[in-house]
C-alpha cells in the first residue's frame, strides 16, 4: 500500500496535470463551438506519435494478437455483400439479449488483453480495437458500435498503407465520457513483415505526459 504522505503527492500532481491540460482542453472546447476543426497536429500530434513509438507499437506486436489476426484471415476472406450482412447483424445485436457474434468477439482471449491493455493504463488508453485484413473485429476491449471499420481511416491509412504505417486522427470529445480523445491506429504485421491487420487505441489526450 502507498503511504499517505506519497499517495497525497501524487494526488497533488495529477491534479495539476489535469488543471494543466484542462487549461489547454478549454481552449480546444473554444475552438470546436466556434466550428473550428480541433487537429491532433496542431496541439497533440507530436506526444501522440511518440506514445505510438514508444508503447502502442509494443502492443500491436505481441504474438497472441498477430496470432489471433492471422487465424481469422485464415478463416478466409469475406465478400462485400457478407461484411456488411455480419456488420448489420453485430449492430442489431449490440446491447441486446441476445448477441452471438459480439460474445464470440469480446470473449475471445485476445479481447481480454485488449482489455488488460485499457486498464493498465489507467485512463491513458480508452480503448483497442484489433481488426483483420477486411476490417472487421478481430478482438475489442469493449463492444464497438459496429463490427467493420474498414470504411475508416483507423484501417485503410493502415493496414492498406503497409508496414510501418500510422494514422493519428483529430482529437474529438466522446459524448459519453466528456473527455477529448484522439485514435492511433498501426498495421499489423506477421513474423515475415507483411501487413495483415490494423490496431486502433483511443487516447485520452488529458493523460499525455
Amino acid at each position: 500500500m502507498r503511504p499517505a504522505a506519497s499517495a497525497a503527492r501524487s494526488a497533488s500532481s495529477r491534479s495539476l496535470r489535469r488543471f494543466a491540460s484542462g487549461a489547454t482542453i478549454a481552449a480546444a472546447a473554444l475552438l470546436v463551438s466556434a466550428g473550428a476543426a480541433f487537429a491532433g497536429a496542431s496541439e497533440f500530434d507530436a506526444s501522440l506519435r511518440a506514445l505510438a513509438a514508444e508503447r502502442l507499437a509494443a502492443y500491436a506486436a505481441e504474438p497472441a494478437l498477430v496470432e489471433a489476426v492471422a487465424t481469422q484471415n485464415a478463416a478466409g476472406k469475406p465478400d462485400q455483400s457478407r461484411v456488411d450482412q455480419l456488420d448489420a447483424e453485430w449492430r442489431a445485436q449490440v446491447g441486446g439479449a441476445a448477441s452471438p457474434l459480439v460474445d464470440k468477439v469480446t470473449g475471445a482471449p485476445a479481447s481480454a488483453r485488449l482489455a488488460e491493455i485499457r486498464d493498465a493504463s489507467q485512463g491513458l488508453i480508452t480503448e483497442v480495437i484489433l481488426m483483420d485484413q477486411v476490417g472487421l473485429n478481430v478482438a475489442v476491449s469493449e463492444p464497438t458500435s459496429d463490427y467493420w471499420q474498414g470504411d475508416e481511416a483507423k484501417w485503410s491509412q493502415t493496414y492498406l498503407a503497409g508496414a510501418g504505417a500510422m494514422h493519428v486522427s483529430d482529437v474529438e470529445l466522446d459524448e459519453s465520457t466528456q473527455t477529448y480523445q484522439a485514435q492511433v491506429s498501426l498495421t499489423v504485421v506477421d513474423a515475415s513483415g507483411a501487413p495483415i491487420g490494423a490496431i486502433t487505441f483511443g487516447v485520452n489526450v488529458e493523460y499525455l505526459d
